[in-house]
């Protein structure tokens, strides 16, 4: 399996992520980009999860039926041709971090999965159901990491 190189202007690989971005700030999602999907990929797929959550893994972005032949998504923007699923906070669209305070930074996982055939899912999917859902159907994948912490 190939690999897609997904990063952003916002942030680095292993670095953290602005308070622009977070729940308690504006909110707004970071933009990205990214490279290397395979020419037979019929959709991309998006999560963004954090696994530090107290309450298990945490869903703040879930993107189905993304253009594969785009090449990223600007801040605030939602992926081309994509949909939006609802988050763990109960809403569509991203939610920010938001970590309890005090706890060490919390990595938020930003996945980007190139798909053989489109996805199916529930409309707030957890991340198993997700990671489920690709495993069979993955062409190539990719993954940033930022940091937070309140």
């Amino acid at each position: 399996m190939t690999g897609i190189d997904i990063g952003s202007d916002a942030f680095d690989d292993q670095t953290f992520i602005a308070r622009r971005h977070a729940y308690e700030g504006p909110n707004v999602s970071p933009p990205l980009t990214w490279s290397g999907v395979p020419d037979d990929a019929t959709e991309l797929v998006l999560l963004c999860e954090d696994p530090d959550a107290p309450s298990g893994v945490f869903v703040h972005w879930i993107v189905v039926g993304i253009d594969p032949h785009s090449g990223g998504v600007g801040a605030g923007q939602s992926p081309p041709r994509g949909t939006e699923l609802v988050n763990g906070y109960g809403d569509r669209g991203w939610g920010g971090p938001h970590p309890p305070p005090g706890d060490d930074a919390h990595h938020y996982l930003f996945r980007l999965y190139a798909l053989a055939e489109p996805c199916v899912l529930p409309d707030a999917p957890r991340a198993e159901q997700v990671h489920e859902a690709v495993e069979e159907k993955q062409l190539a994948s990719g993954t940033l990491v930022g940091l937070y912490r309140r």
